[in-house]
């Protein structure tokens, strides 16, 4: 009997092994080395003679006291929340729309997650066009011929508007399935005590809903404030820096300047933010619960 679970033991070990490789091949050793790279002076001279000499902090205070961190700071900040929030109250409103069974229901379902399904840098060069000052459609309908993409003032909303575009189908896909796992028969008992329309959301659908709440901020969140390709396919960061996130400055200084130390640095910053805000949510979510 114990050798039995021995073998059975060391069989469930192996079938680990391949899983436990990839993780620390893909993910482990980038991270690493990205953390590495933060405290040394990284260049493209390094991929020569291999010499990456220890700076320790330099590079972290040289790209916090940058005079870009500010504004990228900030912009990540606008553009993180705003994405969120409307790709939360969009996706769940329109979740709440399929729970009804109407004709052509499965079919829209399926049409909503073509946003999702376009890849990142082919959707911002279709909205790049739809957005362009002189030859864009949204513009031969709204007067004023406004610079989407080149205005410091809007070049941020298009960003954002666009963002929310692409989110609204992982939002109400995942908020559709959890609103399919609260019964029936609730709502009919909730309807007995008076509680229909908003009341029957607020006491039975938002509680038990919640969970599922959880899991899409939190993924929102760590996909959103590390969103690269989309804003560099519209604006590159420009104009003025109106439209440049960390991330998109982490692309700058490490495949634009070829400051890999400094990149790296801003690289772990963001990291760090988006670890804090995860825990901090993750453990008010828990205080509630």
């Amino acid at each position: 009997m114990v050798d039995s679970r021995r073998r059975h033991r060391a069989l469930e070990i192996l079938f680990l092994v391949p899983a436990v490789a990839y993780l620390v091949l893909f993910f482990g050793y980038p991270v690493a080395k990205n953390l590495v790279m933060g405290f040394q002076e990284y260049t493209t001279s390094t991929f020569y003679t291999g010499e990456a000499p220890w700076v320790g902090f330099a590079n972290y205070s040289a790209v916090i006291g940058s005079s870009v961190f500010g504004k990228a700071l900030l912009n990540t900040a606008v553009f993180t929340v705003a994405s969120i929030a409307g790709q939360f109250v969009l996706g769940l409103g329109i979740a709440l729309y399929f729970r009804r069974r109407f004709p052509l229901s499965g079919l829209l379902r399926s049409l909503i997650l073509l946003p999702w399904l376009i890849p990142l840098i082919v959707a911002s060069a279709i909205w790049r066009w739809i957005l362009d000052q002189d030859n864009g459609v949204l513009n031969r309908v709204i007067p004023g011929n406004p610079g989407w993409l080149t205005s410091t003032s809007l070049a941020l909303i298009a960003c954002i508007i666009v963002n929310i575009w692409i989110g609204i189908p992982f939002n109400t896909t995942i908020l559709y399935g959890g609103l399919q796992d609260i019964p029936t028969d609730l709502y009919e008992a909730a309807a007995l005590d008076g509680a229909t329309g908003w009341r029957a959301f607020r006491y039975v659908t938002w509680p038990l809903l919640r969970p599922v709440v959880n899991v899409v901020l939190v993924l929102g969140l760590v996909y959103t404030i590390k969103v690269l390709d989309l804003i560099l396919g519209l604006t590159r960061g420009g104009p003025a820096n109106a439209t440049q996130t960390l991330a998109t400055q982490s692309y700058h200084l490490s495949f634009v300047e070829f400051d890999f130390g400094q990149g790296a640095a801003l690289g772990n910053i963001l990291i760090a933010i988006s670890l804090v805000f995860a825990f901090v949510y993750l453990r008010g979510v828990r205080r509630e619960a």
